[in-house]
């Protein structure tokens, strides 16, 4: 699924894929399924924060009800 999941639309993925790459001094991780991406001072800090961007904003605009949150994993993608 490309794009913002929006309400009642279909479910978003259980799985991200995300590219990291170096910018200057911080580390970005952007998921790859959807324009969602964060920076952090290590390769795993970028891709904690991916992570909590990524359960935010399924939470805030994705699917309401509790059973339909989905778990989140991150692998990491050679760029």
């Amino acid at each position: 699924m490309a794009g913002k999941a929006t309400q009642g639309s279909e479910q978003p993925p259980s799985r991200f894929t995300a590219s990291v790459h170096r910018e200057g001094v911080w580390f970005v991780a952007q998921a790859i399924e959807v324009d969602i991406a964060s920076q952090g001072e290590s390769e795993g800090e970028a891709i904690a924060n991916l992570r909590e961007a990524l359960e935010l904003y399924f939470m805030t605009d994705g699917p309401k009800s509790p059973g339909d949150i989905p778990e989140i994993e991150v692998s990491v993608a050679a760029t």
